[in-house]
């Protein structure tokens, strides 16, 4: 089984990716849904500020790649060629993901702070943020989950920087590379 990972900043793309992989027939497992359901189970509104308490005490109790480890059996249930895990947050995530799976694939998805923050703004989840501060923020405790390690880390990069026509048609040929890998 190919593994394909995305990981970028708040607001990069990596769900917009996620979309575009699954329209190809390709299964997703997003790692913040985890997160929502521990926040779910433990009684809390699903915001910003319980999400990231949530998942930094995840990591601080289990380790950094905790998430990840949660994430793996959901992945093995998979009855596909590819499957994609969207929401990648630490370098300790993408060591678990290469420990687990040969076929691991790391894409990093990269955008302008205000390019990001006005999707998140304009997307209407819970668990955005949608000041320049508190992306600030959000991105600052992000990177300190190795994040940016994990960036470094990446076998393909697209820059989504352009209008969505042009994101789609870099993650279809990226896409058709991944597919293409022995």
């Amino acid at each position: 089984m190919k593994v394909i990972g995305v990981v970028g900043l708040p607001g990069s793309g990596k769900g917009e990716f996620a979309k575009i992989a699954a329209a190809h027939d390709i299964p997703i497992v997003v790692m913040g849904d985890v997160i929502r359901r521990a926040v779910e189970k433990a009684g809390m509104a699903p915001t910003d500020e319980n999400m990231g308490a949530l998942a930094t005490k995840l990591r601080l109790d289990l380790g950094m790649d905790a998430i990840a480890r949660l994430c793996i059996p959901e992945i093995q249930d998979q009855r596909a060629p590819i499957v994609l895990v969207d929401g990648i947050r630490g370098d300790a995530e993408v060591k678990a993901f290469r420990a687990s799976f040969s076929g691991f694939v790391l894409v990093a998805v990269a955008a302008p702070f205000n390019s990001r923050l006005a999707r998140l703004h304009s997307r209407g989840r819970s668990d955005d943020t949608t000041t320049e501060s508190s992306l600030r923020f959000r991105d600052e405790r992000e990177l300190g989950w190795g994040l940016g390690a994990a960036l470094d880390q990446a076998d393909f990069q697209i820059n989504n920087n352009r209008d969505l026509f042009a994101f789609t048609t870099s993650v279809k040929e990226i896409l058709k590379q991944i597919e293409a890998r022995a």
